[in-house]
């Protein structure tokens, strides 16, 4: 099974025919829906229904009810809740597809095949997406062979780069982002049982949902004082709120509004190679969340100063960190509005961007 990161994932959204099926196979919590729902809602304007089919006892929840057509007598069934009332194409997403029940999946079969449930056609041009949750304690059906068939398969393992330009761009709550940008490892986690004293224990570890809640959380809240820790430990455990709480205090050090737009020397006192590296990130998702073509000049004027600055003060592998994001293929809007019309930014970085395809 080949794995994908999240730029991999939409391309393969925009180039993979609406008559072929996509399984995304991945640890729960790491963001399936919410790409899939921005991504069509947002930028297809497509109608996008999710099932979670390990939650359905009945396939009603799905195809619609049975009844008896006065006129003619036959039974047929009544069009679901969910089936759309214009000839419109839509998406249909399938979470949880290994959870649901055999008697599920033989409507799942029909859908994936002819894009039918129940004799009604969908509208031509809609889409079915599927999502399994890999490790044993989702398994309850073991999936056909030939429903599995009708699938194009990829494990989705977004980066927590990919995260962070999301989380960026929807809005997530800054001091958020700065803790997963300098600590990876607290993005995902599991919810772990375990057995003591006969007693059952959940130990709450953190995912990218848990994230996005302690960001709902803390938007309008200035100070995280020990009982919104408490709060938060509650939200993605302990060890990461602890962690958390500590973060914040760094947070104004690495500003990139205050390079970009009120640039100074004295903004960089103390700081070593670390922050810098982090700073460079701060500034490529500032870049990358809106447009900023009204303030183009000035923000590349204050770009040429800052890697000025980095050479100045001998941070080459500072430099060298700035110019490699231009590799990532999530700044690639940063790279064509900021860097391959000007020059002067381009003349700085020269030196350090030979491998990099523009």
């Amino acid at each position: 099974m080949i794995k994908i990161d999240t730029v991999q994932l939409l391309y393969i959204l925009s180039h993979t025919p609406a008559e072929q099926n996509i399984m995304l196979v991945g640890a729960h919590g790491i963001g399936k829906s919410q790409i899939l729902k921005s991504y069509y809602e947002k930028e297809k304007k497509m109608p996008l229904v999710s099932f979670f089919l390990g939650q359905m006892s009945d396939p009603g929840d799905l195809i619609g009810l049975m009844h008896k057509n006065e006129k003619n007598g036959h039974s047929e069934f009544l069009s679901p809740y969910w089936w759309p009332d214009q000839d419109e194409p839509i998406v249909l997403f399938l979470d949880e597809l290994n959870r649901a029940r055999p008697e599920i999946l033989q409507s799942v079969m029909d859908l994936t095949l002819n894009r039918t449930l129940a004799g009604k056609s969908l509208p031509k041009g809609s889409i079915v997406i599927s999502a399994i949750n890999y490790g044993d304690q989702y398994q309850i059906t073991d999936l056909d062979p030939s429903l599995v068939s009708r699938f194009n398969i990829y494990e989705f393992a977004p980066t927590h780069e990919d995260w962070m330009v999301w989380a960026n761009r929807e809005n997530i709550d800054h001091r958020v982002i700065h803790f997963i940008q300098k600590h990876p490892d607290f993005l995902d986690g599991a919810n772990e049982f375990s057995h003591s004293d006969d007693l059952l224990e959940l130990e709450k570890r953190p995912d990218r949902r848990a994230w996005e809640r302690v960001s709902n959380l803390i938007k309008s809240v200035d100070r995280i004082d020990e009982r919104y820790v408490t709060i938060i430990a509650g939200i993605v455990g302990v060890a990461a709120s602890v962690n958390f709480k500590k973060s914040i205090q760094e947070i104004s050090r690495l500003n990139p509004e205050k390079v970009l737009f009120h640039f100074n020397t004295k903004l960089f006192n103390g700081f070593k190679l670390q922050d810098y590296i982090l700073l460079n990130e701060n500034i490529f998702l500032y870049l990358n969340k809106d447009n900023h073509a009204k303030k183009k000049k000035k923000l590349i004027g204050n770009l040429v100063k800052y890697i000025k600055h980095l050479k100045k003060a001998d941070f080459q592998e500072a430099v060298a960190h700035f110019a490699s994001q231009l590799d990532n293929p999530n700044f690639e809007t940063v790279l064509t509005l900021f860097f391959v019309d000007s020059d002067e930014l381009m003349l700085e970085i020269s030196e350090y961007i030979e491998s990099i395809a523009l």
